[in-house]
C-alpha cells in the first residue's frame, strides 16, 4: 500500500481506485479530506456525463450541476467569467452559463444538459456552437490543478486527466440531504454505500500527484538584512506552471522537529508597500508577522504573488468602499503553491500566524500539519481579542 492509499477505514477509497472507476464511466464522490464536517460533490468525467448521469445528479445530488473545464477550453469557447472580481468565498471561477446552440429544446432536461456538456467538451466545437445564458454552469480549473488550488473543480479535472482523458473535464454536483441541508461525511458514506459509489479525497489526490510532480522550483537563495527583524535567508521559488515567482523569508534553524511559526501572506503592493488603505486590511500585517517571527528567532514568511484579474484601481476602490477583495491569507484553499514551498523547505508541523482562523483545505496531502494558530502578534488565539 502506497502512502497515498487508504485502507477504507475512514469510508474513503484509495485514490487509484477512484481513478479506475472514473475511467470506467462510473460516478464518484469527492471530499476535501477525512474531516467529518466536509461536504461532498458527485462527480463524473465529462465524456461519461450522459442523460442518466445528469438525471442521477439532479435526483440524488440535488445541488447545482456544473461543468469543470480547463482554462484553455473555456478560452476556446470564448467564455467570460461571471464576475471579473470574484467575491465568492471559495474563489470558485464561474463563467457565464451555457447551452448548446443546436439539439436542445428547453435546455433543462437531463438529455438537453448532457448534450450541452458533450458540445462544450467536444474539441471540434467552438464558441459558435454554444449560446448564453443556459442551464449548464462552467467552472474554470486553475492551471496546475490541485497542486495549485485544492478545489473540487481542479480535482475532477485532475482525475479525468489521470484516467487518460486528453481533454480533461468533469461534471460535479453538491450532495444535499432530504431536508435540504448539505450532506456531511457520515451522510456521504451512507450515500456511497447505498448507491455503490467510491469516495475519494482531494488530500489523497494531492499526495498522489505530489509523489511524481512538483510545481515549484528554487530559483535564487541569498541572505538579506531586512528593515524588520534583521538578517533573513531569502529564497525565490518559481511556479513552473504560471512562471510567477514567490518569496520565502526564513529566520533561524527550521530543520529541528519542533513546529515552525509560519505566516502565509498574499503580497499586496498597495497595502504592504504603500500602507493602510482601509480598516479592512492594514499594511502593517506583514510587518507585524515579520516582527513576531524575528522575536521568536525562528519561523518562515511565505509571500505569495499569484496572478490576479483584479486591477489596482479595483483593489483601491474595493478598499475605499469596504467590499471584499480576494485575499489569499483568508482563502487557504488557494495555498497549494505555498504548501509546496513549505514542504520543499522541510516543514512538516507548523503554527500558523493569522488573525483570521480558517479551515485549511487538504494540507495533509502535502504531509503538512497545523498544530496551532496564533494572532499576528504571536498571542494565543484562544486568549487574544
Amino acid at each position: 500500500m502506497t502512502d497515498n492509499q487508504r485502507d477504507g477505514g475512514a469510508g474513503l477509497s484509495p485514490i487509484e481506485d477512484v481513478i479506475a472507476d472514473a475511467a470506467a464511466g462510473k460516478l464518484f464522490i469527492l471530499v476535501d479530506d477525512e474531516d467529518r464536517e466536509n461536504e461532498g460533490d458527485l462527480c463524473v468525467i465529462g465524456e461519461w456525463a450522459d442523460a442518466a448521469a445528469i438525471n442521477f445528479m439532479a435526483k440524488h445530488g440535488r445541488g447545482l450541476i456544473c461543468l469543470a473545464l480547463t482554462r484553455a477550453r473555456t478560452e476556446a469557447l470564448g467564455l467570460s467569467l461571471m464576475e471579473r472580481r470574484n467575491e465568492n468565498r471559495h474563489q470558485t471561477a464561474f463563467t457565464v452559463s451555457i447551452e448548446a446552440r443546436e439539439g436542445v429544446t428547453t435546455g433543462i432536461s437531463a438529455g438537453d444538459r448532457a448534450h450541452t456538456v458533450r458540445t462544450a467538451i467536444n474539441p471540434q466545437c467552438t464558441a459558435k456552437d454554444i449560446t448564453t445564458p443556459g442551464h449548464i454552469f462552467p467552472l474554470v480549473a486553475r492551471d496546475g490543478g490541485t497542486l495549485v488550488r485544492a478545489g473540487h473543480t481542479e480535482a475532477v479535472v485532475d482525475i479525468a486527466r489521470a484516467a487518460g482523458q486528453v481533454a480533461p473535464s468533469g461534471v460535479i454536483c453538491e450532495i444535499m440531504k432530504d431536508d435540504g441541508e448539505m450532506a456531511r461525511l457520515p451522510d456521504l458514506i451512507g450515500f456511497a454505500v447505498e448507491h455503490g459509489l467510491k469516495i475519494g479525497s482531494i488530500a489523497d489526490l494531492i499526495a498522489y500527484r505530489r509523489s511524481s510532480e512538483t510545481l515549484v522550483q528554487r530559483a535564487v537563495e541569498t541572505v538579506m538584512t531586512g528593515r524588520i527583524g534583521g538578517e533573513w535567508r531569502l529564497m525565490i521559488f518559481e511556479n513552473t506552471i504560471s512562471g510567477v515567482e514567490h518569496v520565502a523569508l526564513i529566520k533561524g534553524d527550521i530543520s529541528t522537529p519542533e513546529p515552525v511559526l509560519v505566516r502565509m501572506h498574499s503580497l499586496d503592493m498597495m497595502t504592504d508597500v504603500l500602507g493602510e488603505i482601509s480598516e479592512r486590511r492594514s499594511g502593517r500585517e506583514l510587518e507585524t508577522a515579520m516582527q513576531t517571527i524575528a522575536d521568536k528567532e525562528r519561523g518562515i514568511v511565505v509571500l505569495l504573488r499569484e496572478s490576479t484579474n483584479t486591477s489596482l484601481s479595483e483593489t483601491i476602490s474595493a478598499a475605499i468602499n469596504g467590499t471584499p477583495v480576494h485575499d489569499t491569507a483568508s482563502g487557504l484553499r488557494e495555498y497549494g503553491v505555498g504548501a509546496q514551498i513549505l514542504h520543499e523547505l522541510g516543514v512538516r508541523r507548523m503554527v500558523l500566524l493569522s488573525d483570521r482562523p480558517a479551515n485549511v483545505i487538504s494540507l495533509d496531502g502535502y504531509d503538512l500539519e497545523i498544530v496551532d494558530w496564533r494572532r499576528l502578534n504571536g498571542e494565543p488565539a484562544a486568549t487574544a481579542e
